[in-house]
Order: C-alpha cells, then structure tokens, then sequence
C-alpha cells in the first residue's frame, strides 16, 4: 500500500467533511490524510494548485459554478491529480458528466468510510472506480452501438477488457505475463489509440463495442 496519501475535499456539508477527516486516517492506519477542503467550487482549482494534493474528492451537488465545472477546472489546472466525483443521490446524469469533464471514478456519498480506501488507492494507482449501475447507465447514454474504429492486436483487446473490467494493476500484470510499468505504458499507448481522454471512455467504448 502507498504512503502518504494526501486528500483535498471539495463539499460544502461540514459534516461529511469533518467525518472524512476523522475517519479516513483511522481507517486506513493514518496512510490517508485530508490536507485541505474548500466549500466553494469556485475556489478548488486555485486549493489543488496551492496544496498539490494526491487525490481530489468532489461533491458534484454544490453551489454555482458547481461540482462538474470544478472538476473540469482542476483537470485543466493539475491534469496529473486524481479527481473523484462524489453524490448522495441516484441520478447517474451529473455522475456522467463529471466523468466527461475528467474524473476518474465515482463514489457514493452514502459508502462506509472503510469501504473507502480501496477505491482511493485504485483511483490513485489509474483505474476508472464506477458503481457497476453508474457504468451501465454510461454505457446506455452512449449515443449508440459503436465499432473502434482502429484495429486492435490480439493483446490489445485483452488489455481493454481487463480496464472495462477494473482489474488492478497487480492482477493485470500477472494475467498478461508483463510488468506493472509494463501495463502503465500499454494502457497509455491504447487510449491514445482509441482516442479517448479516460479509462472510463474506455471501458464505455469497450461495452459499446460489445467486449464486455
């Protein structure tokens, strides 16, 4: 497990912020930390830019600008932070387009705090954290059934359905009898190739294209 994993908080519910900040540390042996949170949306590009935090967690029901624009706008001022939406509804439409503007992933506001840390750490090392109902509803949003458009290898299908599939990093290297740089590098190259921004493009690509 990584050391040190700097939190920043963007939610204007005092207390789920402040519950955060307590639990997190307890529940993952004071590896995980929250540094620093803001209750304006407006404000959270400039805190990630002054705190440089590993993680970003966004309640996506804020105030104007909003938890949407903020993410859009943390990506553009620290495109290597990790960024999770967060929302204590049902409605997939703003998980959606949080994951449009950037996120990673998804949590619902409503998870146990000790049901928090292995999606952190899986968002942190690059995997796409989705509900498997919050990707079905990605998947059904898709303007239709679509083909890549590019011809993949053999091993390239297979490396696009274990990220559809949100295999870690670990168990990816293992399957493909590669290294974990290995799998980093290769999984950079293919979004490239499908043109897509994200491993949640990805994995909504991959089910679309029926390869799930």
């Amino acid at each position: 497990m990584r050391a040190g994993i700097r939190i920043a908080i963007v939610d204007d519910h005092p207390l789920f912020v402040r519950g955060l900040e307590l639990l997190l540390p307890e529940v993952s042996s004071g590896r995980a930390t929250v540094v620093a949170s803001t209750n304006d949306a407006a404000a959270a590009a400039g805190l990630v830019r002054r705190v440089v935090p590993d993680l970003v967690m966004v309640d996506l029901h804020m105030p104007p600008p909003g938890g949407v624009r903020a993410i859009a706008a943390i990506r553009h001022e620290a495109p290597r932070v990790r960024v999770l939406a967060m929302s204590g509804d049902d409605d997939p439409g703003p998980a959606v387009q949080a994951l449009r503007a950037g996120a990673e992933g998804f949590l619902p506001k409503s998870s146990e705090p000790a049901d928090l840390l292995q999606p952190l750490l899986a968002a942190l090392d690059g995997w796409v954290v989705l509900p498997s109902e919050l990707l079905a509803a990605v998947m059904a949003q898709a303007p239709g059934p679509r083909r890549i458009g590019v011809p993949l290898s053999e091993e390239e299908r297979d490396l696009l359905q274990l990220i559809a599939a949100g295999v870690s990093t670990t168990e990816m290297a293992g399957k493909l009898h590669v290294s974990e740089r290995t799998v980093k590098r290769q999984t950079a190259t293919l979004l490239r190739k499908l043109r897509v921004s994200s491993r949640a493009e990805a994995a909504a690509l991959a089910g679309s294209a029926g390869l799930l």
